[in-house]
């Protein structure tokens, strides 16, 4: 008897469960399987459903959607369902509170749009990544990651987290590293805030003149040096 038909006669009692109870039964049997799973350091092997009520917004995410992007991202819920979770950081592995690090916009059509809070039960699809990591650091390096292998972010943001960073004692290598920048960059982002106490003890190759304007309610930024030429940034 193969292993799946000795389960299902355990699966068919979750029919009998109330919803909460069986959800709950759900997640336990899929993390109980993601141990023994030869994919078990990749987040995306065990999704969970976890309340809303328990999901909380990062208050750093430097990624926007602008109005008709969060109404087509609605409607694509809406209609197709969710088919990516919500990346979410425990800062205790042991309680069901978690902050998301990537899906913000995901997060908040679970939480604000009816028709699909009460399909989804209240819950919302969550992975969970790197819980020995938990500093504030490690989660803001985590969303900027996502978002710029998306290439999707707020320059001016941007900027600010990278201030952030550094005066949490962030070395320009480590910044670099764990963003997926150049030291340029970072310089630059330094720059654009005018703080250029945070990086006064760097060696520039030329001064950079920073332009920022609205095209189509999407925000640029262009980088160029005092001798005139585009450094493509």
């Amino acid at each position: 008897m193969s292993l799946l038909d000795q389960m299902k006669d355990i699966i068919g009692q979750l029919a009998n469960l109330e919803v909460d109870e069986r959800i709950e039964e759900i997640n336990n049997i899929r993390a109980a399987i993601a141990e023994h799973s030869p994919f078990a350091s990749e987040p995306v092997d065990c999704v969970q459903w976890v309340k809303s009520k328990n999901v909380s917004a990062n208050d750093y995410n430097p990624n926007s959607v602008a109005p008709p992007e969060m109404e087509l991202l609605r409607l694509s819920i809406a209609s197709d369902g969710y088919t990516q979770p919500i990346v979410a950081w425990k800062e205790d592995l042991d309680k069901e509170e978690c902050t998301v690090i990537d899906g913000f916009h995901r997060h908040r059509v679970g939480r604000e749009c009816e028709e699909v809070q009460s399909r989804i039960h209240g819950y919302l699809p969550l992975v969970v990544v790197n819980g020995e990591r938990t500093g504030r650091n490690d989660r803001i390096a985590s969303t900027i990651r996502h978002n710029r292998a998306r290439g999707k972010h707020n320059v001016e943001a941007m900027a600010d987290i990278v201030i952030e960073l550094k005066k949490r004692n962030w070395s320009d290598a480590k910044v670099s590293k764990e963003l997926g920048m150049d030291p340029d960059e970072v310089l630059r982002l330094c720059q654009i805030n005018g703080l250029t106490d945070v990086f006064g003890d760097q060696d520039f190759s030329s001064a950079w003149d920073i332009g920022i304007f609205d095209d189509d309610n999407a925000e640029h930024v262009y980088l160029t040096d005092i001798r005139g030429s585009d450094d493509g940034a």
